[in-house]
């Protein structure tokens, strides 16, 4: 999963143009890495049209800050560059895939 910061936000996720999933992320956050093995998994079966990335929160404030990210990990699903769907906790792949479905 490619890690993105404040400075490559914008060209990684906005500029995108497709699908990307951004997972609010940090070092000290157990539920995080629970669900960095499920997104991994999901990534690899939506290739074709699902970016998966991550963010660190500690390391890039701005970009948690002015979408208001509280807790972690969350997962935000952008489309075209806006955000469409917000997730907040770990969960397994087959509940990810339900809550996904419609863009998937």
């Amino acid at each position: 999963m490619r890690e993105v910061t404040d400075a490559t936000f914008e060209a990684e996720v906005l500029g995108a143009g497709g699908l990307v999933l951004v997972d609010f992320t940090a070092e000290w956050c157990p539920p995080c890495r629970m669900i960095a093995p499920v997104l991994a998994r999901l990534a690899a079966e939506h290739a074709d049209r699902l970016k998966v990335v991550s963010l660190d929160v500690d390391r890039n404030p701005a970009t948690q800050s002015a979408y208001g990210v509280l807790s972690m990990p969350t997962l935000m699903l952008f489309e075209a560059g806006a955000p469409v769907k917000t997730l907040v906790g770990a969960r397994p792949l087959h509940r990810l895939r339900l809550e996904l479905a419609n863009w998937l």
